[in-house]
């Protein structure tokens, strides 16, 4: 039999920034409460009191605030160094049977300069390669027979360096995102590693993006 907590939490999961905002007690449950009612009624199939809902979501909410600080905000404490680069463009190419061999070509061009960044992303149907602006013709004479599907120019990335627990912690990502989403920041591209993500977004938008980041530091 389905009780108004459940029901209640259920609801909460599917909307991630709700369920946030809930975590860091900046929501009037009661208000909440009225406006989730008549979902909660249809799901149990009878009228249930705003008191009850009130309840479950306080219930919820010290049980998502522990949840969502304790572990997570532990391992944000600890993250490491933050590196911004600018002047990158962003280019995305389907994938083919002489792409590899043109972007080894490519990663000889990037040895002879360690100043020049290079990232590059390899998915079903399409690959991705993030690199400073200054080989934009080399990479545009190289792959001139491949098929691009877009490029971006006037980014920027900024990679951080998580620590060793990121992976046994859920919601870490999640939680950097989240607050990423609420900057309204827009992000081109996330390329991670074990231990360490990028982001790529607009050149306008990356001292937004930098200072989001820092500040999980110090929660």
């Amino acid at each position: 039999m389905k009780t108004i907590s459940a029901v209640v939490e259920q609801y909460i999961k599917k909307k991630p920034f709700l369920q946030s905002a809930l975590a860091q007690g900046i929501i009037n449950l009661t208000s909440l409460s009225r406006i989730i009612k008549p979902e909660i009624e249809e799901e149990l199939g009878k009228d249930i009191r705003n008191g009850a809902i009130v309840m479950a979501l306080k219930r919820l909410s010290d049980d998502l605030e522990f949840r969502a600080t304790h572990k997570i905000v532990k391992v944000l404490k600890n993250i490491g160094e933050i590196t911004v680069r600018s002047n990158l463009t962003d280019y995305t190419f389907f994938s083919s049977e002489t792409i590899l061999a043109r972007q080894a070509r490519l990663l000889e061009e990037v040895n002879k300069n360690q100043d020049i960044f290079y990232t590059s992303s390899r998915g079903v149907n399409e690959i991705n390669i993030v690199i400073s602006n200054s080989l934009d013709q080399t990479v545009e004479a190289l792959f001139k027979n491949e098929r691009c599907t877009q490029k971006a120019k006037n980014l920027s990335s900024v990679t951080v360096k998580l620590p060793s627990e990121n992976v046994s912690v859920p919601g870490i990502y999640y939680f950097i995102f989240q607050r990423l989403a609420w900057e309204g920041i827009v992000l081109y591209e996330v390329i991670s590693t074990t231990n360490e993500f990028t982001i790529l977004v607009n050149d306008d938008q990356v001292d937004v993006a930098f200072k989001t980041i820092k500040d999980l530091k110090t929660l």
